[in-house]
Formats: structure tokens, sequence, C-alpha cells
């Protein structure tokens, strides 16, 4: 019983000894167990130093200002003269072309046939005369036509101002016979009346002759001026210039004008009848008969010179009309014979082009691409061949995000990647533009190249700031973002029982300048803080972390 006794003791004190042993053990090795289920983080000291903020790309280099070599036929071509590289001067021949007629020939004498078409149904008309068919022909200026219908209007005016001085003294003998009374009866009242209503109705005949006077002139001038429309009409100028549209209006009005001054006339001429009938209706006894017929004799002598005088009115107002449907009707046979003569000489401008033809350079310069085969056609639809004018420079661009974009100005200087490889070179920052493609976070960067340099190559270069010295450096990897901005990750230590323990701490920082690798920035650090740049696990801000062994 003892010995049983004595073996559990021993049990239950080799138990107690191993269980203390255990705990001893887990107490001293506690925190290195714990540091492997922490992130295992490495981090680099805050530093001072430079950044130089540069932005690489690269881009095929083109033309500054291609100039495209054209040809006005479709052609057949014989052979090509250069290829792309041939430097070429002025003149020099691109292109032979074979002998044949061409489209545009064919389509120039089409062009020909019509237009005499229509001349030669013009010279059919009835109206048309020997004397209109020489004035086409004979290309007088416009201003010629204006000199005559100014002369035909001053005959009229002239005309117009001796019927009117007949027609003054006519209507004096006629106010004198009308107020010489036939009796000795009071009719002065009525005398007065009649009076008052011939001189409103002389006023309104005035008005009427001027008026219609003013129509006439306002017509012949929109004549003419017609004339000059239609003929810039057939010039493709459909635009209708202000002085035409001035001189309508003008016309328009002058004709209202005409008709109001009728009416006023007529009206004033029945005021005038009745207002007379009126006076010989007082007229009673008196005798005045010997007066009466000798002013009436003094009167017919007058009206025999007014009726020469409207005759002659009238010769110069249809002289006026005449001359100025001649007119147009000469300007309208010009404008036909001068289509005429233009298809014609289109006719054998192109024929000209039909034989031994070639395409030639308008500029010196470099042969940057042919479009055409022997053989085959070319036509005015697109450029036989490229070339890059002499003297003239190169672009090239690439693509950035807008936040680079805004780190560049117009005018910066570009540097080659790899510059042993060019020869000398001189790239300028000349356009930031929206990409079209995605205009909301993309810029395109537009480059002026001078120097050795060739359409089509390709070149890397770098471009941006200056190197600038920064007192808080850190690598790009260490900087992170969230919604409240940019900030790092510091290991700051923290001092237990068990030994040092290290923690993630937040520190808002603001960025200043970046290059490939590193970020100056600003905050509240103070330099050579030990900064996360990697984790093997994600890592919060006050979250514990063991550091990578290095």
């Amino acid at each position: 019983m003892n010995e049983v006794g004595r073996k559990k003791r021993e049990w239950i004190k080799t138990a107690i000894i191993v269980f203390l042993t255990v705990m001893l053990v887990l107490t001293f090795f506690s925190n290195t167990i714990m540091n492997y289920s922490l992130p295992e983080v490495a981090a680099q000291y805050v530093q001072s130093g430079s950044i130089t903020a540069k932005i690489r790309g690269n881009g095929v280099v083109e033309s500054g200002d291609p100039y495209n070599v054209m040809v006005k036929q479709t052609r057949k071509v014989m052979s090509v003269a250069v290829q792309a590289g041939t430097q070429v001067q002025k003149g020099d021949v691109i292109l032979y072309l074979e002998d044949s007629e061409s489209e545009e020939l064919k389509a120039a004498q089409e062009a020909l046939d019509a237009a005499r078409e229509a001349y030669d149904l013009a010279l059919l008309s009835a109206d048309v005369n020997a004397g209109i068919i020489n004035n086409a022909q004979s290309n007088i200026s416009t201003e010629t036509y204006r000199k005559q219908i100014d002369a035909a209007q001053a005959a009229v005016k002239t005309a117009q101002a001796d019927v009117d001085e007949w027609q003054k003294q006519y209507d004096a003998f006629a106010l004198q016979l009308s107020i010489t009374p036939a009796n000795s009866a009071d009719v002065y009242a009525e005398t007065k009346a009649v009076n008052e209503a011939l001189k409103a109705k002389n006023d309104a005949e005035i008005a009427l002759t001027a008026a219609q006077n003013e129509q006439s002139r306002l017509e012949a001038l929109l004549a003419v001026e017609e004339a000059k429309y239609q003929e810039t009409v057939s010039g493709n100028e459909t635009q209708v210039p202000e002085a035409l549209k001035n001189l309508r209006e003008q016309t328009a009005a002058a004709k209202l004008n005409v008709i109001n001054a009728q009416t006023g006339a007529n009206n004033a001429g029945v005021a005038y009848e009745k207002a007379a009938a009126a006076l010989e209706q007082k007229r009673a006894s008196g005798d005045n008969s010997a007066t009466i017929q000798n002013l009436e004799r003094q009167q017919a002598v007058i009206k025999v010179n007014l009726d020469a005088a409207l005759k002659t009115l009238e010769e110069k107002q249809n002289a006026l009309s005449e001359l100025t449907g001649n007119i147009n009707k000469t300007l309208s046979l010009e404008s036909l014979y001068k289509a005429v003569i233009q298809a014609q000489e289109l006719v054998e401008k192109e024929a000209a082009k039909t034989i031994d033809a070639v395409v030639t350079a308008d500029i010196a310069g470099t042969i940057m691409q042919v479009n055409a085969i022997a053989g085959r056609e070319v036509s005015a639809a697109e450029p036989v061949a490229v070339i890059q004018p002499e003297g003239q420079g190169y672009t090239m661009n690439f693509t950035v995000t807008s936040e680079q974009a805004k780190k560049l100005s117009v005018g910066d200087k570009a540097e080659l990647i790899n510059s042993w490889y060019y020869d000398d070179m001189d790239i300028t920052l000349k356009t930031i533009r929206p990409n079209p493609s995605n205009p909301a976070q993309q810029k395109q960067l537009i480059f002026d190249v001078q120097g050795n340099v060739t359409a089509g190559q390709t070149l890397n270069v770098s471009v941006g700031q200056k190197s600038a010295n920064y007192d808080l450096i850190v690598p790009n990897s260490a900087i992170r973002e969230d919604s409240n901005g940019k900030f790092v990750l510091v290991v700051e230590s923290k001092s237990s029982p068990l030994g040092n323990r290290y923690i993630a701490t937040r520190y808002d920082v603001e960025v200043l300048a970046s290059d490939d690798t590193k970020s100056a920035v600003t905050g509240a650090l103070y330099g050579w803080e030990f900064v996360i740049t990697t984790a093997t696990k994600p890592v919060e801000a006050g979250q514990q972390v063991r550091l990578a062994e290095n």
C-alpha cells in the first residue's frame, strides 16, 4: 500500500515538473511564436536627396508639313521615276504618263458641246439682232452700259422738265379762265375753292410725275444690276449682293408710291371738277366772253407745245426702255458666249496634257511615299506621291496620363534615351491636348523634331522638370492612398517585458515630385523614419508587424 502511494506521488511530482517546464518554455518563446503570425514587412528610411520628374515615351516621327503631289486627270502611268527616299528638286519628273484621251478631256468636250448648244439656241431667238450679237462678242464693260443708261435717263429727265414747264403755263391759263366770271355775280367763295382745288390737283399731278420718274430710274438701275448678278450666278456665286437686295426693295417701294400718287391725283381731279361745277352754277349774269376767248386762244397755242413735249417725253421713255431691254439681252447672250470660249480653252488645255505628259515636283524635298504603279491609272482623288519639303521640320507624339501632363509645359526640351544611337536632334514640346480617344484621363504630347531625322523613325524620349533637392524622399512603393488622401506607414518601436514590438503608424503626406522609383513628400515627418515598402500581408495603421531580416 505504501509502495502504491509512493509511486502515485512520484507520478504527480513528475507531471507538475513537466507542466511547469512547458509553461516556462511557452513564456520565454511566446513573443517569437506570435511574431511568426504577424505580417512581415520591408522598410526603408526617409532620406533627403534630389528628384528628376521625368516622363518617358516613344513616338513615330511624322512630317510636319507633307506636300501631296496631285494629278488633274485620270491617266495611266507609263513609268515611275522616283522611289521613297529620293531627293528631288522643283521640276524633277516623278511620273511619266501614257498618251491617251483622259476622262477630264471627255468631260471638257461634253461641257463645250452643251455651251455651244445653249448659245446657238439663244441666237435663234426673235429678240436677238445683229447689234446685240456684235455687242455680246465685243466684251463691252458694264460701266459702258451704265453710262448709256445714265444718258438715256438724263434725256427722259430733260423731256419731263419741258413737259412740266408747258403744263405749268397751260394750267395758269386754265386758272385764269376759271376765275374770269361770265357775269357780275359774287363768286368769291366758289372761285377761292376752285383755286385751292386746282392747286391741290397740280401738286398731286406733279407728285405723280415725280414718283413715275423715280420708278423708271430705279427699274433701269435694277435691270443692270440683275444682269450683273446673273453673270455671277453662272460662276456659281449664288449669294445675292446687299446692293441688289436694297435696289429690289427700293424699286418695289417706288411702284407703291406711284400707285398712291395716282390715287391722290385722281381724288384731286375729282375735287377740282366739283369746285369748278359749283363755280359755274353760281355764275348767273355778266358777260366776259371777249376776255375768255382771248385766254382760250393763248391756252390753245400752249396746248400745242405741251402735246409736242409729251410726245418727246414718250419717245425718250421708249428709248430708255428699249435700251434697257437690249442691254439685258446682250448681257445674257454675252454670258453664254463667254461660257463657250471658256469651255473651248479648257478643251485645248486638257488636250495638251494628253501628249508627252509628265508629273513633276512642285517643290524641292524628299520623296516620302509613292502611290503610283506603272501600268495602273491615277486620278485626282488621291496624291500620287508625298514630298517632305526641304527645310521643313518633323513632329512626333505619344500619350500620357492627365496627372503626368500637369508636370509639363509647352517649350520643355525632351532628351533622347540611348542618345548615343542617334545623330544630333532638338526635340521640343509644342502642344499638350486631350487624347481624342480618352480626353478625360489622357493627354497627347506633340513635339517638334529638328535635326538629322526621317519620317517613320521611332524615338524614345524623356521630358520633364530639372532635378531639384528635397528634404523628405521615400520609395514610390511606400506611398499609399485611400479616400482621405495619400499616406505612408512608419514602423515605430514600443518596448514590452518580452522585448520590442513594431507598430505600423499612419502619416499623411503630399507628393511634391516623383520619378520612376521615388517621390518627394511633405507632411508630419522629420526625416529618417522607417517607412514600409512591402508586406507579406495587408497592413493597416495601428497593426503590429515584424521586420524582414536583411
